[in-house]
């Protein structure tokens, strides 16, 4: 498990020099992302990725679980109520769930895609004012590290703390 350090830097240059010495310090790039303001290009840093812009996982866990509910209130329903001949059973309402399950995920996947990552939120103003968002994921163990040396060599980049536990997919 790895955990999600937040700075705030003021330019490109101090991105990346601390993106430099984050490699130096044995952080891969792989675990640095960068996030702009809309339009701004980062050269060859690390660019948050669409799944860490966007609030799709938390849409997805929320659709998933909203369409498994109906889905068995359906199958509930249709195992209670006979239509004519036809008599529903237990497979029926757990073929409902799993349909309202998929159906639950895409619908709120469509809606999640187009919604802005909520844990982002509070850093909003200062990257629309041109400062360059870094996320880092460490091992637990390399956390005070990590953050002494980014508060060392860039004392002009801002600490704005720590998720305790970063998505299943970053």
């Amino acid at each position: 498990m790895r955990r999600r350090l937040y700075f705030i830097l003021p330019d490109l240059a101090s991105a990346i020099g601390t993106a430099n010495d984050l490699l130096l310090a044995r952080v891969e790039d792989r675990h640095m992302h960068f996030l702009g303001p809309r339009g701004m290009s980062l050269g060859d840093l690390h660019e948050a990725s669409f799944l860490q812009k966007s609030d799709l996982r938390h849409s997805l866990q929320l659709g998933a679980g909203l369409g498994v509910i109906g889905g068995l209130a359906f199958g509930v329903y249709l195992m209670m109520t006979p239509m004519g001949e036809f008599q529903f059973g237990l497979g029926t309402v757990i073929l409902c769930a799993l349909a309202g399950a998929m159906f639950g995920s895409w619908a709120a996947t469509m809606i999640g895609l187009s919604t802005p990552n909520s844990h982002l939120k509070p850093y909003a103003k200062e990257i629309e004012a041109g400062h360059i968002l870094l996320m880092v994921d460490v091992p637990p163990t390399r956390v005070e590290e990590i953050q002494r040396l980014v508060g060392q060599r860039h004392p002009e980049a801002t600490d704005r703390g720590v998720d305790p536990v970063i998505p299943a997919f970053p």
